[in-house]
């Protein structure tokens, strides 16, 4: 008797299983990434950084091959040439605290976009020096280089700074938006590069966020 209920449960709990899994991601799962600390974290002296020197781009370029096709750096002439990492599994809020470090925001790249990620006490404190038609060229561990360039710089205060799903105020058009409205508006549409730091005001270092869009070179 107990194997006979045992067999149609069993297949129930897998039919479950695979309903789940086969749910596709959307933007009301979206959520905006707090790009600052509370406490900046210290970089470790043994950590692998390129720091902004600035170095030729064809020199970094050979200095971050790995043979890999993922993400490996972002370079703005006399700006910077930073390393970027990727996000842990199932970690969409993780920032690297590494200095000269940006991290590549995994659930930007659903949508085709390259979102990169950096604190404002660390890398991100070189995406506020960007301005419109900067280039700005991504490099891949296979020595692929993709250009872009600057074309909408936007700022938001977050009405409760330091939560990924805060709502959000446009400190130009003052329009309230929420979380998944915000990264529809940044990371959606055609794909593009969204550089993504904290503002920092007063005592609150996560006051509000700062984005900078660039469109591919054609």
């Amino acid at each position: 008797m107990s194997s006979k209920i045992t067999k149609p449960v069993n297949t129930l709990l897998l039919t479950i299983m695979m309903l789940v899994l086969l749910v596709p991601f959307t933007r009301a799962n979206a959520s905006v990434p707090v790009t600052a600390d509370q406490i900046p974290a210290t970089s470790s002296s043994s950590s692998t950084t390129t720091k902004s020197s600035i170095m030729a781009l064809s020199d970094f370029v050979t200095a971050l091959s790995d043979g890999k096709s993922n993400v490996r750096g972002v370079y703005v002439p006399e700006v910077m040439a930073y390393r970027v990492v990727q996000q842990p599994k199932n970690q969409s809020g993780y920032v690297s605290a590494i200095q000269g470090v940006v991290t590549q925001f995994g659930m930007a790249s659903n949508y085709g976009t390259i979102g990169l990620l950096a604190h404002n006490y660390a890398a991100g404190s070189e995406f506020a020096r960007l301005t419109i038609d900067n280039k700005v060229s991504v490099v891949y561990g296979d020595g692929t280089v993709k250009e872009f360039i600057v074309t909408k710089i936007v700022k938001y205060q977050a009405l409760q700074p330091n939560s990924m799903s805060s709502n959000f105020l446009d400190l130009e058009t003052s329009e309230k938006l929420s979380a998944s409205s915000l990264f529809s508006k940044v990371y959606g549409g055609e794909p593009h590069l969204t550089l993504q730091t904290c503002i920092a005001q007063g005592n609150e270092s996560s006051w509000g966020r700062l984005f900078i869009i660039a469109e591919p070179v054609q």
